[in-house]
């Protein structure tokens, strides 16, 4: 099959269910978007289909082009399958240390992968990358992290449909944010349709740091402090913190509910809960379910 027949971006996202949990501890209205049910797992997809449909429209695309991302798991794996459809060469640049699961996923789809200094994380995975592109050429960097397609998918697509389907007026949006596309277009889609909502990012917090500060954990994958460059400075977004052990039992509870997600799902919905005690009763909170729980099983959320 060739490239021109599948590219067109519907060939590889879908229009995911947003589901309503009455909470009875609030009495708000917390509404769900399923992402994980997206085919390769994760709400990566959005980004992923957008952006590989704007490089073909633009000419970027040929069967000899390499596409190279950095990632902690869930684009890479969400570029692995695109590629392997379109018959792409793909190369995955990961820190040391993410958990094997998203490696052998990786493999299994053919994607070349680059394991880079733990030490530097995904910022350096991110700069090794960079590098590759500049000394190899025919390659193709989305660079989700400052990429505005990254945006620009969720506000005409995930955050077109979160307002679609839930009943009412959004008060609130609460989402973790590593590369910052989710929260930042799904929050600019609502302000397009003069929503009432005020925007949360979620942290996950392992306690209070020596000068005061909280500490923030980095072992939700996706979550990933000071690398966004895609936020808006005049759109206001309010950080809510949510306590370590809180993130994991939200992501084993969601599972028990039967949405089999994952722990940034778990921050997600922790935190949303958070905002609605918040808000306070009659308020209705929306967020996402990331992605898939498969790709945690190494983690303590298994354990």
């Amino acid at each position: 099959m060739s490239i021109a027949a599948i590219a067109p971006r519907s060939s590889g996202v879908v229009v995911t269910p947003t589901v309503a949990i009455a909470d009875q501890t609030t009495n708000c209205s917390l509404w769900l978007k399923l992402e994980y049910c997206q085919p390769s797992g994760s709400i990566k997809d959005r980004f992923v289909w957008f952006m590989l449909d704007d490089a073909f429209q633009r000419g970027l695309i040929s069967p000899h082009t390499i596409v190279a991302e950095a990632s902690s798991g869930s684009t890479a794996i969400a570029l692995a399958v695109a590629c392997a459809r379109l018959g792409l060469a793909f190369r995955a640049f990961l820190p040391e240390g993410v958990a094997a699961e998203r490696l052998m996923v990786l493999r299994q789809l053919g994607a070349e992968v680059v394991l880079t200094d733990p030490t530097r994380g995904v910022a350096g995975a991110r700069e090794a990358c960079q590098t590759f592109s500049r000394e190899r050429p025919g390659v193709l960097l989305p660079d989700q992290f400052a990429n505005p397609l990254n945006a620009e998918a969720h506000r005409l697509t995930t955050g077109v449909e979160l307002i679609r389907q839930v009943e009412g007026p959004i008060h609130a949006f609460v989402c973790g944010a590593g590369t910052g596309g989710t929260l930042a277009g799904i929050g600019q889609a609502l302000r397009d349709a003069e929503q009432p909502t005020f925007l949360f990012r979620a942290y996950p917090r392992a306690g209070g740091g020596l000068d005061g500060n909280p500490e923030i954990r980095d072992d939700v994958p996706g979550i990933v402090d000071g690398l966004s460059e895609l936020f808006d400075d005049e759109m206001p977004v309010e950080p809510v913190l949510v306590d370590w052990p809180d993130v994991v039992y939200a992501a084993r509870h969601l599972c028990r509910l039967g949405f089999p997600a994952g722990l940034s799902s778990g921050l997600n919905f922790a935190a949303a809960r958070q905002v609605a005690a918040t808000l306070g009763a009659g308020h209705t909170v929306a967020t996402v379910l990331c992605d898939r729980m498969e790709r945690y099983f190494s983690s303590v959320m298994f354990r």
